[in-house]
């Protein structure tokens, strides 16, 4: 299953206080660390299609030891990952052929979004 760390206050930065629990304990889940060989595999899955579901995605999770949340959250932020990518490679194109100008320093670019990615379970 999913790793939880300890228990957070609401709002809090620090360390759990078990004085001040106001009400149930929210625990923090524990970002997943997938090995070289999971990775390579959800890529090669990836290439062949962006969107797995039901049954192949049972299928896929079993064989990795992963959980089909894991799974499906994965696949998740490389769609993003993937858009990111295609939209600076469209903006390179652009910028290329003239169409339209580099980006300056102070103007908004994808890198002021790379916090982008869902990492929690549905």
């Amino acid at each position: 299953g999913l790793e939880l760390s300890h228990c957070v206050g609401a709002g809090s930065l620090g360390p759990p206080v078990p004085w001040r629990s106001a009400g149930p304990c929210k625990m923090k889940r524990v970002r997943t660390v997938f090995k070289p060989e999971q990775l390579e595999r959800l890529e090669q899955e990836f290439l062949k299609q962006q969107y797995m579901v039901g049954t192949e995605r049972v299928d896929l999770a079993a064989t990795l030891h992963l959980t089909e949340t894991q799974v499906k959250v994965w696949f998740q932020n490389r769609r993003i990952k993937w858009r990111k990518q295609s939209m600076e490679q469209k903006k390179a194109k652009l910028t290329q052929f003239g169409v339209i100008q580099p980006a300056t320093a102070d103007s908004t670019d994808m890198k002021d979004h790379e916090d982008d990615t869902v990492d929690v379970e549905l």
